[in-house]
């Protein structure tokens, strides 16, 4: 089939005319025409049909060679019975301003109907005056596809619950949600184009890991959950979010061409960090259990308060010590003056084992003023103490001066108490592979403080009987 009877033109000439070539029109015509995603039809103002695509083919069945040309619809494309009506509607577009969307059953060739939703506007002449119509449509189901693609597109980055994020082949954030600049701690427009690095100061590394896998691999089976620090302006804040990745690819090239990752996310934090406390709790607890069982069996008091200190060590600490006060406990009146503590037990300083007992010479530990277990005595508390952000040296010269073992750089001071009297502390000691103690951690270890408190003084009523 020639492009000009796909296109209804001619290529006669008349008397008086130049002969001119204008295939290169026609088959430009033609190509645009049959290149549409939308089925074309078109009629000059008599309601013959001057223009048919191959996407109103494949649809209705009938080629270019069988529409254009014929008169209306009816009797081939539409039923007789709904022909005028149709036909009329249609032609109405040539005198209404804009373009109007109806909807018809059209008839296929083999003599199915299909249900489709047409735009049609006027064709204006050279004169300006209405030459004809053109009509384009499509399957309404297929219509009602692109709709809903596109109202959900629009429902996930104006009112989505969780965080959207579209992602470029390069890494940086494309499109942003409401709910992802949120969660981001930047606005919908400031995040867009800026590096990852830029708005997360932890877990980015594993995030463009996760990026580069989809656009390499496609999406993974299941969501998963990443721990990320995100850049806000009142500082870091730890988040863990559940996320789910997506790659996009054009559907308009022949083969899949990645234009990006969709990222979804949704924030559990809480969830998260309440099951983790959950699950310590539950480990300290049957840890308290399980030291009190094996210390009832131990004949010496004395021991018993190590195995106490062994116990509390399990994922808590790295190191431990009990330091006793000079010359017997004190009571709260005489706290108040200077104080003197003797070692009772440490844990190896090289390789891990039980805490061993101090020998019996009771020379006071070399404590300066001022020092973390000192304070905890005076102040009948817990204390903890930290090296902070420092170089690796300053961090031993920290631990040293503290007579801690050299790779301390976190302590917590828990006070031995039994009887209304203060017998002691008990040091716990973290290196730079842990994070610094908290508030949860001084709870737990005033527990072990209490049962090693309980053990050091039946020890010392022990020790008295025999005198």
């Amino acid at each position: 089939m020639s492009a000009s009877r796909r296109s209804g033109t001619t290529d006669e000439l008349g008397p008086d005319e130049p002969e001119r070539d204008s295939s290169d029109g026609s088959d430009l015509l033609a190509a645009l025409l049959d290149g549409m995603d939308a089925a074309l039809c078109a009629f000059d103002a008599d309601g013959v049909v001057t223009h048919w695509n191959r996407e109103a083919e494949r649809i209705l069945g009938w080629s270019a060679d069988e529409a254009v040309g014929r008169r209306g619809l009816a009797g081939w494309a539409v039923r007789s019975a709904d022909a005028e009506e149709v036909e009329s509607r249609l032609l109405s577009a040539m005198h209404a301003p804009g373009r109007q969307v109806h909807e018809f059953a059209l008839l296929t060739k083999d003599g199915g109907r299909v249900l489709v939703r047409t735009q049609s506007a006027a064709v204006r002449g050279p004169d300006g005056k209405p030459a004809g119509v053109y009509c384009a449509f499509s399957e309404v189901h297929a219509q009602i596809d692109l709709e809903r693609s596109i109202a959900l597109s629009e429902a996930l980055f104006e009112d989505a619950s969780w965080g959207v994020v579209l992602v470029d082949v390069d890494l940086r954030p494309a499109v942003v949600n409401a709910h992802a600049a949120r969660a981001l701690g930047t606005g919908r427009t400031s995040v867009l184009g800026r590096p990852l690095g830029e708005l997360l100061a932890q877990g980015v590394e594993e995030l463009e890991s996760a990026l580069q896998h989809v656009l390499a691999e496609g999406a993974p089976p299941a969501p998963a959950e990443m721990w990320v620090s995100v850049r806000t302006p009142e500082g870091e804040k730890r988040r863990c979010w559940r996320s789910g990745f997506l790659r996009l690819a054009s559907p308009l090239a022949e083969e899949p061409v990645p234009l990006g990752v969709g990222w979804l996310f949704q924030d559990v934090t809480e969830a998260r960090q309440s099951e983790q406390e959950a699950s310590l709790l539950r480990f300290r607890t049957q840890q308290l259990h399980r030291a009190s069982r094996a210390a009832a069996e131990c004949e010496d008091p004395a021991e018993a308060a190590t195995v106490h200190l062994d116990f509390a060590l399990a994922g808590f600490a790295d190191h431990a010590l009990i330091d006793r006060v000079a010359g017997g406990a004190l009571t709260d009146a005489e706290a108040e003056g200077p104080v003197r503590l003797v070692r009772v037990a440490a844990t190896p300083s090289g390789a891990p084992g039980p805490s061993k007992l101090a020998d019996r010479a009771g020379l006071p530990v070399r404590y300066a003023e001022g020092h973390p277990a000192l304070q905890c005595v005076e102040r009948v508390g817990a204390l903890r103490a930290s090296a902070g952000a420092v170089r690796p040296e300053e961090a031993r010269e920290w631990a040293l001066a503290r007579q801690w073992p050299p790779d301390a750089v976190h302590a917590l001071c828990a006070v031995l108490r039994s009887r209304g009297r203060t017998l002691g502390v008990v040091t716990f000691l973290r290196g730079a592979g842990r994070s610094a103690f908290e508030r949860s951690d001084a709870v737990y270890a005033e527990d072990v403080a209490l049962r090693i408190a309980a053990a050091l003084d039946l020890a010392g009523l022990s020790e008295s009987e025999e005198v």
